[in-house]
């Protein structure tokens, strides 16, 4: 028996290969298959089986493309009802796999088709669970995102998600080894573990939602408690994965197409597509398209394109770094975003090169933001979360978290000159570059963040822990 986490860091997104005496199943793969079926071919093996803990909101998965190259069945657990061929399995029904056996366990509560996987090894003990958005480490699953479907509350499903734990995880022997869909970073969550791989009796005593004396109202009023909107581009992905979608070959062909800068211009001029810098901030600060909005390949890249483009079937232009071109499309298409329409050839060197118009932003260190500080008083944003904008900030600055900029448009001034920071300046240059196509350019990025900013010795708050807030 072998068992691999294919983890996903840009996602914090686990899937899993599985293979036993020649057959193989995967658990929530990726949209790009090839690695999983190469994978097979090298240990001379056949994907018999793709397991789906359940409709997935933040990532769309492979298992449609996967079934269609490969041959292999798509199992739901009890009450899914997707458009395209699977099998529904029944509570407790087992599926031989080589010489290992996984049975489906239906605990729903982060959605009414939320399956979990146990592994019983050839010994028939049981070896191990796929926890998917059921059980993470440290947390469990959000009971918000499946409620309009469901026509049911989140109280009523985070109180099937108690019930889902109790009955079926919580019995289970404490060797047994927790395999979650996510870790620290998806907002499936509010607060999980670093770490990726568990044992079920180390969450039993770490994890707050497994207190043994917990009655079912403490679950529900703790899991519930401090819940964010869920990102926009949510629904779009649940959508995708429940009906299905073009194969990534496809995306990848219309997405890498090499544009000139004038046919470039033209595209966008044509379709309204936006055009998305996914260069480092520092090189987009010394110049970038007019209008352009930036979000770096290098940051927590996919997610804050959901969060923030939100409608998956927005046309896209790029602007990458040379030969980052294929990478940008897939990560974009994890998520959903499949019309991506082109790429600038040559990067926004050639643009230039071109004699096109081209805009820079404003950006100063955090010494000279200091001196700013000193001799005026100036309005600052900071556009952190709101957990870290509670444990220090500057003295007097605003909260405008990234995540809902639009909501806080009417904050910024209309003519005074303002100042943008987050942690380390990634962030802060997406909200500038989206200010700036709003047509707000009266504002100036600190370099560095939060970082730079203590050590620049700015006076900030005192620390609070979010958490004695709550």
């Amino acid at each position: 028996m072998k068992i691999e986490q294919i983890y996903t860091g840009c996602l914090a997104q686990g899937a899993y290969y599985i293979e036993s005496k020649g057959e193989v199943a995967i658990i929530d793969p990726l949209r790009e298959v090839k690695p999983y079926i190469d994978r097979a071919t090298k240990d001379n093996a056949t994907i018999k089986y793709i397991f789906e803990t359940h409709f997935h909101a933040d990532f769309v998965s492979g298992h449609v493309t996967l079934a269609k190259e490969t041959g292999a069945t798509i199992i739901y657990g009890p009450t899914a009802n997707p458009s395209f061929d699977a099998y529904i399995a029944k509570d407790n029904e087992a599926f031989k796999l080589g010489d290992i056996t996984i049975i489906a366990l239906h605990t729903p509560g982060h959605t009414m088709e939320s399956t979990t996987y146990l592994l019983r090894d050839e010994n028939g003990k049981d070896h191990a669970i796929f926890s998917g958005d059921t059980l993470f480490l440290g947390d469990v699953g959000r009971p918000d995102l499946a409620q309009k479907a469901a026509d049911m509350t989140q109280e009523q499903l985070a109180g099937l998600l108690y019930d889902s734990l109790r009955s079926k995880i919580m019995p289970l022997a404490d060797d047994v080894i927790v395999y979650p869909a996510h870790g620290a970073g998806s907002a499936c969550g509010k607060n999980m573990m670093k770490e990726t791989v568990d044992t079920l009796g180390n969450q039993k005593q770490m994890n707050y939602a497994l207190r043994a004396n917990m009655t079912q109202d403490e679950f529900i009023k703790e899991v519930t408690d401090g819940l964010q909107a869920p990102p926009k581009y949510f629904p779009l992905n649940v959508k995708m994965n429940k009906e299905g979608y073009d194969d990534i070959d496809v995306v990848l062909k219309r997405g890498t197409q090499a544009l000139s800068p004038d046919a470039f211009e033209a595209a966008a001029n044509e379709t309204e597509a936006i055009i998305l810098d996914v260069r480092h901030q520092n090189d987009f600060v010394k110049g970038h398209i007019p209008r352009s909005i930036f979000i770096g390949i290098d940051g927590g890249f996919a997610p804050w394109v959901g969060a923030l483009i939100a409608d998956v079937k927005q046309p896209i232009l790029l602007v990458t770094p040379k030969g980052r071109e294929e990478e940008t499309v897939t990560r974009l298409s994890r998520v959903g975003f499949d019309n991506t329409l082109g790429y600038l050839e040559g990067g926004f060197e050639s643009w230039k090169a071109a004699s096109k118009d081209y805009d820079t932003l404003s950006s100063i260190s955090a010494e000279t933001f200091k001196d700013a500080l000193e001799n005026d008083t100036v309005p600052v944003f900071d556009v952190r979360k709101e957990g870290e904008f509670i444990s220090a900030h500057v003295k007097d600055a605003h909260l405008t978290p990234l995540d809902f900029l639009n909501d806080y448009l009417s904050e910024f001034p209309e003519n005074e000159t303002f100042y943008l920071y987050c942690a380390g300046g990634y962030r802060s240059v997406i909200a500038a570059s989206i200010l700036k196509s709003r047509g707000i350019h009266n504002l100036i990025d600190v370099a560095g963040g939060f970082g730079a900013i203590k050590k620049a010795g700015i006076p900030v708050t005192d620390y609070v822990c979010p958490s004695t807030l709550k």
